[in-house]
Order: C-alpha cells, then sequence, then structure tokens
C-alpha cells in the first residue's frame, strides 16, 4: 500500500469566493488538471512507494556457501596378496591369509595362542595313527587329546611343545588320544619326550603352539591319497603334507564348489561321487586356498601335487 501522503485527494467544492490573482486562478486550473490524469489514486512510477515490502518477496534470499562436490570414494587397492582364486588353474597358493578367517576356521587350536597341558608319551610303532597318514620314519610326532583332535581337525598340524625348564621340541600330529587325556595334553613319541625330560618322569607340565613351520620341517608339497574303495560313485579324500591345519576339502560340483564332509579318519567323503577324480580345493585354517588340477581315482596312493600352503 501507498503510504498516506499519496493517497487520492477528494475534490474540493469550490467556496464562493473572487479570486482577483489571475496567477492564483492558473493555479488552481493546473492542480485541477493534475488531479484528472490519476483517477484510481495510484502513484506514479516516480511516486514509488519508499516502504519496503515484506522480506520474503523483495529481499533475496541468502545464498548457500558453494560446497565442492563430494569425492566419489576410489576403488579400494588389492591388498597385497590376490583375492581367493575361483578359476581353473594349476595348482598354487592362491590367497592372503585373513584374521577373521583363521579364527572361524582354526577351529579350538588357534595361530598366536598359547597352551597349557601335559605331555605324557607312547609307543608309536610304525608311526601311523587315527590321523591315518600310513606308516613313516617320522618320529618327531605326537596324538592330540580327544577335545583338541576335533574331528580330526588336528591331523598334519605342527605344534612347538615346550618343557618348564626351557627344553622344546616340534612335533606334527598323527594320533588321537582319547581319553582319559584331557584338553591340552599331548601323547608324544618316545623320541619327542626325550627331548624335554628324561623318559622316567613319564608325565610333566608343557605349553604348546601351533606352528607354520618352513622346510624341511614340512614337505615342499602337498599330496593326495583317495581312499581304499575309492571310485567314481563314492570316493573319500585325504590331504597329507600340508604345512598348515587343513580347514576345508572342496569339489568342483557343476560350475561351482562343494564342501566334503570330514571324517573322524581324516578323510573328506563324497558319498555320491561328486567330483572323484576331478578338481580340488584346499583351505588351510588361515583362509589360504590351493586349487589342484584333476586327479584320477587311484585308491591307497599318494599322489603328488606341485602345491603347499604358505608359511606363517
Amino acid at each position: 500500500m501507498a503510504s498516506p501522503s499519496h493517497r487520492r485527494r477528494s475534490p474540493r467544492k469550490w467556496r464562493a469566493a473572487l479570486v482577483p490573482a489571475v496567477v492564483v486562478a492558473a493555479v488552481a486550473l493546473a492542480s485541477s488538471l493534475l488531479m484528472a490524469l490519476r483517477p484510481d489514486g495510484n502513484s506514479t512510477a516516480a511516486d514509488a512507494p519508499t516502504t519496503p515490502v515484506t522480506a520474503s518477496r523483495s529481499k533475496a534470499l541468502p545464498t548457500a556457501p558453494s560446497r565442492a562436490p563430494k569425492p566419489t570414494p576410489s576403488p579400494s587397492k588389492p591388498s597385497s596378496s590376490p583375492p581367493p582364486a575361483t578359476t581353473t588353474a594349476p595348482p598354487r597358493a592362491s590367497d592372503s591369509p585373513s584374521a577373521a578367517a583363521s579364527a572361524s576356521a582354526a577351529g579350538r587350536i588357534r595361530p598366536g595362542v598359547t597352551y597349557d597341558g601335559i605331555a605324557t608319551f607312547y609307543d608309536t610303532g610304525n608311526g601311523d595313527g587315527a590321523c591315518l597318514y600310513g606308516p613313516t620314519d617320522d618320529v618327531m610326532t605326537a596324538a592330540m587329546n580327544h577335545a583338541d583332535y576335533e574331528t580330526s581337525r588336528a591331523c598334519g598340524a605342527y605344534v612347538r611343545v615346550r618343557a618348564a625348564g626351557g627344553a622344546s621340541v616340534t612335533v606334527r600330529i598323527t594320533n588321537e588320544c582319547p581319553l582319559p587325556c584331557a584338553p591340552g595334553q599331548l601323547d608324544l613319541s618316545a623320541q619327542a619326550f626325550a627331548e624335554l625330560a628324561t623318559p622316567s618322569a613319564g608325565r610333566i607340565p608343557i605349553t604348546w603352539r601351533l606352528l607354520s613351520p618352513g622346510t624341511p620341517e614340512a614337505p615342499e608339497r602337498i599330496s593326495i591319497r583317495y581312499k581304499t574303495g575309492s571310485s567314481s560313485h563314492w570316493c573319500g579324500i585325504q590331504a597329507v603334507g600340508h604345512r598348515n591345519p587343513l580347514a576345508r576339502l572342496e569339489v568342483r560340483d557343476g560350475g561351482g564348489w562343494r564342501q566334503l564332509r570330514r571324517t573322524e579318519y581324516n578323510y573328506f567323503l563324497s558319498e555320491q561321487g561328486t567330483g572323484c577324480g576331478g578338481e580340488l580345493r584346499l583351505t588351510d585354517i588361515y583362509g589360504e586356498r590351493l586349487t589342484l588340477d584333476d586327479l584320477p581315482v587311484r585308491p591307497d596312493v599318494l599322489q603328488p601335487t606341485r602345491a603347499q600352503f604358505a608359511a606363517h
């Protein structure tokens, strides 16, 4: 609305009076003509109101400060080791260890953990045991207690055993020590026990830790054995000579991989024959995978590969 000083004025009644001055009459006439040009009482452009209109219409809203666009996250850099392999290739170590994978795959015996227990010893005979690795000349072996044997998951593990006095020895798990062997207990070969104490001691306190040894303690390559009675319709598969405990054995099933069930006697069974004689994939407790080319079904024969897990 225009200010009060610019509202339309009501015409005045001419009073009956003589205006002797011609100049006054001329001014009055000019004023009347000016009012006639503005019948609606609105101001001309020259008479624009001085009162500002509301801010919502006349004031420009403050401009938000310009923001640089958020940078698009770049793809994460690949880890120092390649990801798990899923394609057909010669036997190889194809991916790096993962702490999470290690924790979930290791079971009761985990890397970096020191276990307390008791060491005893027994007559190992020809070196064969519950893991069914067969006779061996390796005398630095041990039987794992029933709890930590964990349905043969301990088979093939290397552990460093240390006596209270400081003496130590590295042994490979090839057997199971049944109850009443307590959790933490190791039943060593007589030769391994002698590295820690005199045989007359019979039973000593120890600590032990899982190892991931280099050569020559661990074989350079893994071998595969099919169980006696295996064929293309049913087979049991065993890995021998793996540096690290084995967490999983899989066979090729169509376009993917199928995990086989592990037995207490350390074979992985394909009861319907799936994958027997085909590609295999081994995974250790650190999460590393090895893909092996087709191996024929040759029962009770060790078939060497070119693969081995990395040392940690």
